[in-house]
């Protein structure tokens, strides 16, 4: 059987900001950044990964694919959801966020499975319409950020819905790791909430059609091959 192609989409950031090694002539240089997790996670489920680029028409691209990554990466532009921006949002990505809706949108016209991730989780809630809360402070009850602990370890509770697919992978009761600082606010139309933090914010979403899965964790950094990258890899097969 072929293995379903499955795109992944990136950073893009000037070559500065990656510190002293790169050379002062290239600094305006642009470098497309892709987290080699996403990759391994993806080949470990059966998948052919492949790391997308924004000098390609949307559309065309996303005709090759079988399934489609949202990764993870900056916030969200609030105007995206209709809110001015507040004093603890984090670096924003104007031309990601524009490039990543498309891919999105042409995705869901496809009727590809998409698995979206951390900042995806977020940009398919704003894509159904829905808005977020621009940032929550790390507290004993809540945990929501763990910036200081190894995103390999699974320290973070969650609550699945048990007839959800999250639910349907990980069991009703799980731990994962939590590396956001912004939570859904309003829920986005068409969007199913299936995964809940202990204090209640939303970690899981789904379509009503189950071809979408979002998690507001990060799954890439867990043990391979982790349970939603199988999921992606067995969807895009069924189709």
């Amino acid at each position: 059987m072929t293995r379903p192609l499955i795109g992944i989409s990136g950073r893009r950031w000037p070559a500065k900001t990656l510190g002293a090694n790169v050379p002062r002539a290239m600094f305006d240089i642009t470098f497309d950044l892709h987290v080699s997790d996403y990759t391994r996670s993806i080949a470990l489920a059966g998948g052919l990964p492949v790391e997308l680029t924004r000098d390609a028409d949307v559309q065309e691209m996303v005709a090759h694919l079988d399934g489609l990554v949202l990764s993870g990466g900056a916030d969200v532009e609030p105007s995206r959801y209709g809110a001015l921006p507040d004093e603890n949002l984090s670096q924003t990505e104007p031309d990601r966020d524009e490039w990543e809706f498309a891919l999105y949108q042409a995705a869901r016209k496809k009727g590809i499975p998409v698995l979206a991730i951390c900042r995806g989780f977020q940009l398919v809630n704003v894509a159904h319409g829905g808005t977020l809360n621009q940032h929550v402070e790390l507290d004993d009850g809540a945990g929501h950020p763990q910036w200081d602990i190894d995103g390999r370890i699974a320290t973070h509770d969650v609550n699945c819905e048990a007839d959800s697919i999250v639910g349907s992978l990980i069991g009703e009761h799980a731990s994962v790791n939590s590396l956001h600082h912004q939570t859904v606010h309003e829920l986005g139309e068409g969007l199913v909430a299936s995964a809940f933090a202990p204090d209640g914010v939303i970690e899981g979403l789904e379509t009503e059609d189950r071809r979408v899965l979002a998690v507001q964790w990060h799954p890439e950094l867990l043990p391979a091959p982790d349970p939603t990258f199988k999921w992606l890899v067995d969807a895009c097969a069924t189709r």
